[in-house]
């Protein structure tokens, strides 16, 4: 079986009804509900580490994201996608990072957040409001700021079941920092 077949079938696995469940008990196995997450302000601590700045928490539902939270049994099993909510202090900054391998969503739910991209020495910044969203294509740096003067509610939404760990710019001190 090729390993494009093999990631698809493990993939599909994740949605399909295990046997000898009723659909409400596989149903229930796939709600997420906000009463059960919690936010996990040490998903990305070692950049809070570095810079008191980059302090954020991510609460998550489908999957475990990008940020190298290895497992979460707390979620339902992401198929093709993950899904999380990132919460953001007033003037805290999500650093510079790069997805090679999957886009990476941004809902803005609440607050007021620039958003900065980079590729090939070019450079974009737009300021997103409100149900405002950003849809960043593989290979584009982002950086993203809390401008408001409240915390930030954005759902982040990558486009794998099991992101690569981004990658930070070459002349960034986080890139040499090891996780």
């Amino acid at each position: 079986m090729a390993e494009a077949d093999r990631s698809t079938d493990t993939a599909n696995a994740s949605w399909e009804r295990p046997a000898g469940s009723t659909l409400e008990q596989w149903l229930e196995s796939r709600v997420a509900r906000h009463s059960t997450r919690r936010y996990d302000w040490d998903a990305l601590k070692f950049q809070a580490d570095y810079d008191p700045k980059y302090r954020r928490a991510q609460m998550r539902y489908v999957g475990t994201g990008g940020t190298g939270v290895a497992t979460d049994s707390n979620t339902v099993p992401s198929g093709h996608f993950t899904f999380s909510t990132m919460l953001i202090p007033a003037g805290h900054v999500g650093p510079m990072h790069i997805h090679h391998d999957v886009e990476e969503i941004f809902f803005v739910m609440r607050g007021r957040m620039k958003v900065i991209c980079e590729k090939d020495g070019e450079r974009w910044e737009s300021v997103l409001g409100e149900r405002d969203l950003i849809s960043v294509p593989p290979g584009v740096y982002r950086e993203e700021h809390n401008i408001g003067e409240e915390d930030a509610l954005m759902c982040v939404m990558l486009g794998a079941a099991k992101p690569v760990t981004p990658n930070y710019p070459p002349d960034s001190p986080l890139s040499k920092i090891r996780r």
